[in-house]
């Protein structure tokens, strides 16, 4: 009697192959896209955490208030004098305005991530940032940070309730990337 042996054809061999790497492209695209998830949710923290620190720095400097509405991109220029309070170093005396121009020119410094460096370069901040500052009188302050996010969305900030918000960081960037991150206060 003759014993026949059984064991994997080619073709079932070649068919398990395609099914494995069906999944594994599966597995590296799911990847891909909770980077990029990822990414942009680093990307809205940052932007809450920096409108949140323009917002307290604005509380600890009432009498300039009004000074610290416009239009910032990181573009600041270091003031002449520098407002840093370090703990253990030298006391420093500044201005109402020179703190004010020096807490713009840190903030905007982060916008790009300036106070996170590694191997010499920017880590952390947004890409192409753009920050709008609206005071009125009241103390009502409307602060909006936009950026260019990784995929193209909808944009909602077009037709939002306020124009103000609508109509920051529009230049620079494809309109279909913008993300904007608002908060509105007050401050007395």
């Amino acid at each position: 009697m003759l014993s026949v042996k059984r064991g994997f054809s080619l073709i079932e061999v070649m068919v398990a192959l395609v099914i494995l790497v069906v999944g594994l492209v599966g597995v590296f695209n799911l990847h891909i896209i909770s980077k990029r998830g990822s990414f942009e949710s680093f990307q809205q923290t940052q932007a809450s955490y920096l409108t949140n620190d323009i917002i307290n720095r604005m509380k600890l400097n009432r009498t300039q208030l009004t000074s610290y509405a416009g239009t910032y991109n990181g573009g600041q220029s270091k003031p002449a004098k520098s407002c840093d309070v370090a703990a253990g170093g030298a006391a420093v005396i500044c201005t109402n305005t020179e703190t004010m121009l020096w807490d713009l020119y840190q903030w905007e410094l982060q916008f790009g991530g300036g106070s996170e460096r590694v191997n010499g370069r920017s880590t952390g901040g947004l890409d192409t940032a753009t920050a709008c500052i609206r005071v009125s009188g009241t103390g009502a302050v409307l602060v909006v940070m936009t950026w260019k996010g990784i995929r193209a969305v909808s944009d909602g900030t077009k037709n939002a309730a306020d124009a103000f918000i609508g109509a920051c960081g529009d230049e620079g960037y494809e309109m279909k990337r913008r993300r904007a991150y608002s908060i509105n206060t007050v401050i007395i």
